[in-house]
């Protein structure tokens, strides 16, 4: 027993003290053997020390919290099982949609630091702008990452996992793939996420919220035999089109580009302006970018319609789409980015439905529900311009 007191002592005294820059051992409060998991024996000799003074209450808390739930094991969105020992304090993530989902969650505060590309997108969420910087999302400072010494680093895609791997698992630092980028993926990785940092109870209201719309929106147009037919365009990428497009297929619609996916492994096809006036769509739908359009298009910063207005009436005016159903029935359409995202992706649905059904969903204000988004789950001012024309 003295010598699991002795070596508790050094855990939780001196190795805080003396660790190099570059530690490979995770350090455990309460583990004096090394093997990162706080045994009852080790929660014994962690009492006897606050019983002798040399503990506070709230480390013992602390060593019995870890105890009781640690090591907690996640499957991230590469399929890895990642294995957390300790809660979770500092947070860093190189993906920009993580951050929207960590304030979901209402975590932003175990943000140790943020892209600066998150700073832009996500600058009006409280605390955010303050937040160290550790430079854009693709071309990341791993020196001031180094430096943050964070638990946790949520990367996108598993595309650079090595490379991260071997930079940052010396410190201790657990990475994660998590891209919060599909509606598909959403659950899985928003409930992966909540799991890493003790919220579980959270998601379940978050996700009760999401799920009444879209199931309400599934169920009115499900049994639909006639679809509109929808042609996608990027806002800064002229005739490039998503082979898969959640948010306008899950409220309804029929992306003319799928059947393009039987002859194609990527994501996304350039398509002729031919093809288009052929397939003689009866929506379009723009999805727009921060900092990817000629200009903004929608944003947290915009308080005027101008430019969308402009965008939409010169994509109307290309060489024979006056002919096109949508351009005849003014059915273009201006999509926030973000708002089509997993994450804000139930929102960006909502404005999709409304304009394929207007009479189905007449008593279906998109609108309210991004207020609603912003205000109560982002605990954010609702402003900026989201999409266009409205589909209040």
């Amino acid at each position: 027993m003295k010598w699991q007191v002795f070596a508790l002592v050094l855990a939780l005294f001196v190795s805080s003290a003396i660790a190099p820059a570059f530690a490979k051992e995770i350090e455990v409060p309460g583990d004096s053997n090394g093997d990162k998991i706080v045994s009852a024996d080790e929660v014994a000799a962690a009492e006897k020390l606050a019983n002798d003074g040399k503990l506070s209450t709230d480390e013992l808390q602390e060593i019995k919290h870890i105890h009781e739930k640690y090591p907690i094991n996640i499957t991230d969105s590469a399929d890895r099982t990642v294995t957390i020992y300790k809660p979770v304090e500092r947070i860093i993530s190189q993906g920009t949609y993580a951050h929207e989902a960590i304030c979901l969650l209402n975590a932003q505060d175990r943000l140790s630091a943020v892209t600066n590309t998150a700073q832009r997108v996500y600058g009006f969420i409280p605390g955010i702008k303050e937040k160290p910087q550790v430079g854009e999302y693709r071309e990341i400072d791993y020196e001031k990452v180094i430096e943050n010494r964070p638990d946790v680093y949520i990367i996108g895609s598993n595309t650079t996992l090595p490379d991260v791997e071997k930079k940052l698992e010396p410190l201790g630092t657990a990475v994660v793939v998590l891209g919060f980028s599909k509606m598909n993926m959403f659950e899985k990785e928003f409930r992966a996420l909540a799991r890493l940092l003790e919220e579980d109870e959270k998601v379940e209201e978050y996700l009760g919220w999401r799920e009444g719309y879209l199931k309400m929106i599934q169920e009115k147009t499900e049994d639909i035999s006639q679809k509109p037919r929808v042609y996608v365009e990027y806002s800064d990428l002229p005739w490039k089109t998503p082979i898969n497009s959640e948010v306008t297929t899950m409220a309804g619609g029929f992306n003319i580009a799928s059947p393009l996916g039987k002859t194609t492994t990527t994501s996304s096809v350039e398509v002729s302006p031919e093809w288009v006036m052929t397939q003689n769509p009866e929506v379009i739908v723009i999805p727009a970018f921060l900092d990817y359009a000629p200009t903004d298009l929608t944003g947290y910063h915009l308080n005027s319609t101008d430019n969308a207005e402009k965008f939409i009436a010169d994509m109307s005016n290309r060489t024979g789409w006056a002919d096109i159903d949508a351009v005849k029935d003014s059915r273009v359409y201006v999509l926030d980015g973000e708002t089509g995202a997993s994450c804000r992706g139930v929102v960006g649905v909502c404005y999709c439905a409304k304009w394929f059904y207007p009479e189905i969903f007449k008593d279906l204000n998109p609108d309210e529900i991004n207020r609603e988004y912003f205000e109560k789950w982002l605990g954010a001012s609702y402003e900026g311009i989201w999409a266009y024309p409205p589909a209040s």
